[in-house]
Order: structure tokens, then C-alpha cells, then sequence
């Protein structure tokens, strides 16, 4: 009985533990500290396309009057038709030259570079490691050093100032082979596979019939990735092509940019850099779900 009494005065006399409201007040700075740094990366982010969508709004002449992050002089339609009829509507030849390359560049890439990485991921051959070595390696080297190279060897080939010229290095994609070798060993398990060849399933059949929908999120992920990269490649069409009718949107609205000296209009390319980023976000609205279930199971190995 007295033990029972001695534990007892022993928990009515613990002291209270202290350390609860430092370390409440601890997380509630870091909630703050991380909320606010968020917020001004949001900030950073969106203020250069509010003023995009603001600007575009003005009417001829009231682009430099008035508040620069407000409305005044809403003209938006009026821009609008005159960035399709202005130079007898060669905008409406660069958006779908835009289309062409990404969408073109962008599906042959994803299926290059998921049959590259389901095969460096599922295959045991000698040399694999030093193969994907070389693909990682490729990753790390800047984009623009490549575009001298790819110069030369489409000269080479008689193949510039043609859309080859541009679709065929949009086609390969280091980085996309990377993340389907990450993505294959993770959502595609082995044995399944095995038992597919089990039951007569050739290789084409298995990757076609069972691996690439299994990797049909990562695959998403890979084309959405591919095509904001090709639609907003400058420095390749622009040293790939001389021809306006194959130029880009984007090689097309620095030449307006350019011609500012010749009375070409300023919002003429404000207007035309905000219809441009209308396919990129039907892009990522469209494909947001998918592309969510991509990064996840990439995530888990």
C-alpha cells in the first residue's frame, strides 16, 4: 500500500513538462518563415503575367499610361485581331508550326524514351550501367551546347531550314529516358512480366500490352515536360531556320520584338507572347491529374 501511494505522490509530483510551448512556438515560426517565402516566390512568378494579361489589354498607344498593373483602356479584342492580320497573318503559320514541333517532338520522345528506360530498367545486358551513364551525363550538359553541334551535323545533311531540321532533335530526350527507367522500376514489377512470358507473350507484346499502361501516368508526365520544352525552344529554331512560314511562335515574336524601329507596334508582341501561353495551360489543366500520378510514382521505388 505504500508503494502504491509513494507511485502515486510521485505523479501527482512531476513537474510539467515546458517544452511544449517552445516547441509549439518553434513550428509556428517555421510555418511563417515558409509561408512567406512561398509567397514571394509566387509573387515573382505571377506579377510578370499579370502585367503580360494587363498590358495585353490596352488600347494602341496607353501601353506606357496609367497604372502598369491595372486596366485602363480595355482594347483586348482589337489586339487580338491585329496580331492574326497583321503581316498577313503569319501568327496563326507560327502557332501551328509551334503545335507541329511540340506535339510531333514531343509524342515520338515519349516513346523513345519509354522504350529506352523500360530496357535499361527490365534487361540485364553488359554495358547497361555505362549506357545510362552516358544518358545521365547528357542530362547534365546545358541544352544550348548542343545547338552548334546539331547545327553543323543538319548542314551536314542538307536538312536546314526545314522542319526536320527542328523535329528530329526534338525527337531525343535524355532526361525523359531518365525518369522512364526511374518510372519502370517502380510501377511495373517483375513478376508480372514473367508471367506474361509464361504464357507466350512476346516482348512486344508485354511492353505494349502490359508495361506501357502501367506506365501510363509517368508517361504523361515525360510528354508534358517534352512539350513546354520544345513550344518554348528559341535558340535552336532560331539557328535552324531562316524561312518565316517555318518559323516558331517564339523565333516569331522576337522578331517583332526586333522591329520596333520599323513602326511595328509594341503590343503586337505583348499580345501574341499571352495568346502563346494559352496552349501551355489547357496543357497543364488537361493533363494536371495524370501528371500528379506521374510524379508520385516516380517518387516511390
Amino acid at each position: 500500500m505504500s508503494t502504491a501511494l509513494d507511485s502515486g505522490s510521485v505523479r501527482r509530483t512531476r513537474p510539467a513538462r515546458t517544452t511544449r510551448p517552445a516547441r509549439r512556438g518553434t513550428e509556428t515560426a517555421s510555418k511563417v518563415v515558409v509561408n512567406a517565402v512561398l509567397g514571394l516566390m509566387a509573387l515573382y512568378t505571377l506579377i510578370p503575367l499579370w502585367w503580360l494579361f494587363v498590358s495585353a489589354t490596352k488600347g494602341s498607344g496607353y501601353l506606357y499610361t496609367g497604372a502598369p498593373l491595372w486596366f485602363s483602356h480595355f482594347d483586348l479584342i482589337a489586339n487580338v485581331k491585329t496580331v492574326f492580320s497583321h503581316d498577313g497573318g503569319v501568327f496563326a503559320t507560327w502557332l501551328g508550326n509551334s503545335a507541329l514541333y511540340s506535339l510531333v517532338g514531343a509524342s515520338v520522345s515519349t516513346l523513345l524514351s519509354a522504350t529506352a528506360g523500360y530496357a535499361l530498367s527490365k534487361f540485364a545486358f553488359r554495358g547497361r550501367e555505362s549506357v545510362f551513364n552516358v544518358i545521365l551525363a547528357s542530362v547534365l550538359i546545358p541544352a544550348p551546347m548542343f545547338a552548334l553541334p546539331l547545327f553543323l551535323l543538319m548542314a551536314k545533311l542538307n536538312l536546314t531550314d526545314s522542319y526536320w531540321s527542328v523535329l528530329l532533335p526534338s525527337c531525343v530526350s535524355p532526361f525523359g529516358v531518365y525518369l522512364c527507367r526511374i518510372f519502370a522500376a517502380a510501377s511495373v514489377p517483375d513478376e508480372l512480366l514473367e508471367a506474361a512470358r509464361l504464357d507466350g507473350a512476346g516482348e512486344r507484346r508485354t511492353f505494349f500490352g502490359i508495361a506501357l499502361p502501367l506506365m501510363g501516368p509517368a508517361l504523361v508526365t515525360v510528354f508534358l515536360f517534352q512539350f513546354v520544352s520544345i513550344w518554348n525552344n528559341y535558340l535552336l529554331p532560331s539557328l535552324m531556320l531562316n524561312t518565316p512560314s517555318r518559323l516558331p511562335v517564339t523565333v516569331g515574336l522576337v522578331q517583332w520584338r526586333s522591329e520596333f524601329a520599323n513602326g511595328v507596334p509594341p503590343l503586337l508582341p505583348i499580345t501574341g507572347a499571352l495568346l502563346s501561353l494559352i496552349p501551355l495551360v489547357v496543357a497543364f489543366i488537361s493533363l494536371q491529374r495524370f501528371w500528379r500520378k506521374g510524379l508520385t510514382s516516380g517518387a516511390v521505388k
